[in-house]
């Protein structure tokens, strides 16, 4: 199938409040312009210098997410390139974040990465580390001390497995955390729209996400095919 047809057989099985990122990474700007010419313009990429060229070579519409580990020598070059950044894995990171974008008089939107996946080598908090983090003991919270940051959400990534029941069980955990966050920031800043993306879900398991809550799915190969690795147009 093409890259069109992959994306209207997928744009048939998502509600309309699910945003789709279209997973770029590796694949070339001519493969990304024929989904943007289907009318995408979310596109997911996990390097920092790959999203440079595309981000000079492509259209200015374009909301690029990045997705991928993020290292905090590459912070500075990527915020002005960022519409979303999925893979905020630390304190650290979040606070450089904060940092480079008031060096730069931007506003920067962020997910915070959760681990919630059995393998060890993903990144992310622990859900612990985020209940955590809402009630220390001084009684301020994560998102108190960020002045050019917005926390929109949490994104996670499942176990790489073939056990459903799993799967769904790693997603159910997710959206529970989340809704404990969304209604702590209710209470604590009488707004709900500060913290409303759930972006949980890629091409193997997103049909699992959609039945816990998602807000926002990646999907790379079940868009345009295997990785190519290149940059190529």
């Amino acid at each position: 199938m093409s890259i069109s047809d992959n994306i209207k057989q997928i744009r048939r099985l998502l509600p309309a409040d699910v945003t789709l990122v279209c997973v770029s990474k590796y694949h070339s700007e001519r493969e990304i312009m024929e989904a943007y010419e289907c009318g995408e313009r979310h596109f997911g990429e996990s390097r920092v210098q790959e999203l440079a060229v595309k981000y000079e070579h492509l259209p200015k519409d374009i909301k690029w997410h990045f997705i991928g580990h993020l290292q905090t020598n590459k912070v500075k070059q990527l915020l002005p390139m960022a519409y979303l950044i999925h893979s905020v894995d630390s304190l650290k990171l979040l606070q450089s974040i904060d940092t480079h974008a008031g060096m730069l008089g931007i506003k920067t939107r962020v997910l915070l990465e959760v681990h919630i996946a059995s393998e060890q080598q993903k990144y992310g908090f622990t859900p612990n580390d985020i209940e955590n983090a809402l009630t220390n003991n001084s009684g301020s919270d994560i998102f108190d001390g960020l002045r050019h940051t917005d926390i929109a959400g949490l994104m996670g990534m499942a176990t790489n497995t073939d056990n459903e029941r799993q799967i769904a069980n790693e997603f159910e955990q997710l959206h529970e955390l989340f809704s404990r966050i969304h209604d702590h920031v209710i209470q604590t800043r009488n707004s709900a729209t500060d913290f409303n993306i759930l972006s949980m879900g890629m091409t193997e398991d997103y049909h699992i996400a959609l039945r816990h809550g998602t807000t926002m799915v990646r999907i790379g190969s079940g868009i345009f095919g295997e990785r190519h690795n290149t940059t190529d147009k």
